[in-house]
């Protein structure tokens, strides 16, 4: 039988575990300078450009950002697994390896000219291969593939609009948007607020990717985009490994919150070869990704609610840092007490203990019977005890007035037999 000190021994070694494991990815992380150039990842292909026809070269050590993530940690206690999201991008490639058969493609959007979409669905849920360190946020979670752009990676707000409810309409319950737009659409609007309503968490890149060609003296000027800047959706930024922003990144005053996204480590549409990649959208697939986690070991949480408990339980910096351990292991009961703009501020609660009921109806005959047992000690031991002693109960004093013929002397309280003889 499991005794409490069992328990207790057995816990501080997990811990003890779990420390270790970590402390030897973080050793991994440090060395993976020393590992293989990747190709890099493109956004968006010329017409003339061939489809991406996927990496040979494969990335063995921990990626910096599953090490700064706490993934490893993260892993034992949610998987994504019952949670479906909508990746609203290039597509999803169903013949990816790390994805297989987990992607559920609406129309043409199995197939992924530009690679971005299966890129930003690896960072998601890709699962571990043999050999290879990478892996997804929530590799249980499934895949919803919706284009949000051409084929060749061109977006427009309808097309992204249209995106958004495929992905609400096809049952995602999150929704990660790679697009940024500079205007915003009534139609963009409406997609969001269909979002809303059926309770689905809308994840978008806050600014778009880092030029290529950025430098230090081109940062363009900080505004919104769409529709990350929308009400309700959680817009996301990207950081480097350091958690400072790319050089020459766009910039925005409205973002809700932070994650990887310069030279981060993901899959391709084909082979089981690596890509690496820099920009918001992709760091919103790792916020997707750690949403899953959320709605997959707390299913009572609303969409408004995973918001605001990734918010509150990130790192603390100008953009909190995203901390997928902390979201899903925080006490609830009050960890969404700084709701993101778009918000409702709707306190989150504990999910409802469904076992209490019964249990307190099971106490009450145990306790019923305690109480029982304690008499039957009393009348058996204490009783006789105090009558061999010479213990009687006491009375009450005299009022004021003439005494009743025949009466008692009273006894005071604790005198016991020897004051009654002595009276």
């Amino acid at each position: 039988m499991t005794t409490t000190h069992g328990k207790a021994v057995a816990t501080g070694l997990a811990l003890l575990l779990t420390a270790a494991a970590s402390a030897v990815g973080a050793g991994s992380a440090s060395a993976a300078g020393s590992t293989v150039q990747l190709p890099v990842l493109a956004a968006r292909l010329d017409a003339d450009a061939a489809c991406a026809a996927g990496s040979d070269r494969r990335a063995t050590d921990v990626p910096w950002e599953q090490v700064s993530l706490q993934l490893s940690r993260t892993w034992p206690f949610a998987s994504g697994t019952g949670v479906t999201v909508g990746v609203v991008d290039t597509g999803v490639s169903s013949a990816a390896p790390a994805l297989k058969g987990r992607v559920t493609a609406v129309g043409d959007a199995g197939t992924d000219c530009v690679g971005h979409g299966t890129f930003v669905a690896g960072l998601v849920g890709a699962a571990v291969a043999d050999g290879v360190r990478f892996a997804g946020v929530a590799q249980q979670a499934r895949i919803l593939a919706v284009r949000g752009s051409d084929a060749r990676g061109a977006v427009t707000a309808e097309r992204v609009a249209d995106g958004i409810r495929a992905a609400v309409n096809g049952g995602a319950k999150v929704v990660t948007v790679s697009a940024a737009l500079a205007g915003n659409t009534p139609t963009l609007r409406s997609a969001v607020a269909l979002a809303a309503k059926k309770d689905v968490l809308v994840i978008a890149a806050a600014v778009p990717d880092t030029p290529a060609t950025a430098t230090s003296t081109d940062t363009p000027p900080a505004r919104d985009y769409y529709p990350a800047a929308d009400d309700g959706v959680l817009s996301v930024l990207d950081v480097d490994v350091s958690g400072k922003r790319p050089t020459g990144a766009y910039t925005t005053s409205s973002a809700s919150i932070a994650a990887p996204g310069d030279g981060v480590v993901g899959i391709g549409p084909k082979k089981a070869g690596h890509y690496i990649g820099s920009g918001a959208s992709l760091a919103a697939g790792f916020v997707a990704g750690a949403a899953a986690l959320v709605r997959s070991v707390h299913p009572d949480l609303t969409a408004t609610q995973t918001a605001a408990l990734l918010r509150s339980s990130a790192y603390p910096a100008d953009v909190p840092r995203l901390d997928p351990y902390a979201a899903v292991t925080s006490v609830l009961a009050g960890a969404a007490a700084a709701p993101s703009r778009g918000d409702s501020g709707t306190p989150v609660h504990l999910p409802e203990d469904k076992a209490a009921g019964p249990l307190r109806r099971a106490l009450w005959p145990a306790s019923a019977g305690l109480a029982v047992i304690i008499a039957v000690v009393w009348l058996g031991l204490i009783l006789p005890r105090g009558r061999r002693l010479g213990w009687r109960p006491s009375k009450p004093e005299r009022t004021a007035g003439p005494e009743p013929e025949g009466a008692e002397s009273p006894v005071p309280v604790g005198t016991g037999a020897q004051g009654a003889s002595e009276s």
